[in-house]
């Protein structure tokens, strides 16, 4: 049984490792800012196997920097030990550049990147003074690629990239396993909750409508993660060619990025 602790835990693919966890029996320290979505997501993970003392729902915003090392000692308090650490607390930006305010830059730069980096530096010590422990980050197709109308969403997801990378070269041989998930289109509600124009919430809806089912990204990303695996991506659907184009033709894969077209 490990200890594994989720942020982004109240919806989307947060929820659906949440529910994965569970029904293999795990501890589960769940983390949001909204206490009354972490309460349903515990009552899912209880239906799902857990018992309820086997669930702690720690509400936080992951852009309160100062706050994590509180957060973690209460985290650590819960069952003794965080044996993993999924960020995956996000939000998303659709918008073209020369239009998105730089406020939406702050802001989407503190929540997926200076979020999840304050928190691991938080983490790690507590999973180093144990022998050991596993750190993931929930990167995106888009941090491998740029992708239209997602400049500070691309740039963000590229940053936590490096970071963990960083991470795990410098971490590795000392018990630390990083991983870094890599998902394509996944049916979450995070274009719903994006910094967005009208037109791109619309477009980028219309393809998470038919992305992976984010049960079926979750039961991925335990397996894989499960096996050691240091990088997963996950997806189904056409954009995930881009990751091979971009690797072995990168210029083929601009020319396809810079054709790709809005609905």
């Amino acid at each position: 049984m490990a200890v594994v602790w989720i942020t982004g835990a109240s919806s989307g693919i947060g929820e659906a490792l949440a529910k994965r966890y569970a029904r293999q029996g795990d501890q589960l320290i769940l983390s949001a800012r909204r206490a009354e979505e972490l309460e349903r997501v515990k009552a899912a993970c209880v239906e799902n196997g857990s018992a309820e003392s086997d669930v702690f729902a720690l509400v936080m915003d992951v852009t309160e920097l100062n706050a994590m090392a509180g957060h973690v000692e209460t985290a650590r308090g819960a069952f003794n030990s965080i044996d993993v650490l999924i960020n995956n607390a996000g939000v998303g930006q659709r918008s073209p550049m020369l239009e998105t305010d730089i406020s939406v830059y702050q802001k989407v730069l503190d929540t997926n990147v200076m979020g999840p980096i304050a928190l691991t530096k938080a983490v790690l010590p507590v999973m180093l003074k144990q022998g050991g422990g596993h750190v993931a980050v929930v990167s995106s197709v888009t941090g491998k690629v740029g992708v239209r109308n997602r400049s500070a969403y691309s740039t963000s997801k590229h940053a936590v990239m490096g970071f963990f990378d960083s991470l795990r070269a410098e971490l590795g041989d000392q018990g630390i396993k990083v991983t870094t998930i890599v998902p394509g289109y996944i049916k979450t509600n995070l274009a719903a909750s994006a910094f967005s124009d009208e037109k791109s919430a619309a477009s980028v809806a219309k393809a998470v409508e038919g992305g992976m089912d984010a049960d079926k990204c979750a039961d991925v990303i335990v397996r894989r993660m499960k096996k050691g695996d240091k990088e997963i991506a996950v997806g189904e659907g056409r954009e995930m060619l881009i990751l091979p184009i971009k690797r072995f033709f990168p210029q083929l894969a601009f020319r396809i990025l810079a054709n790709e077209k809005q609905d």
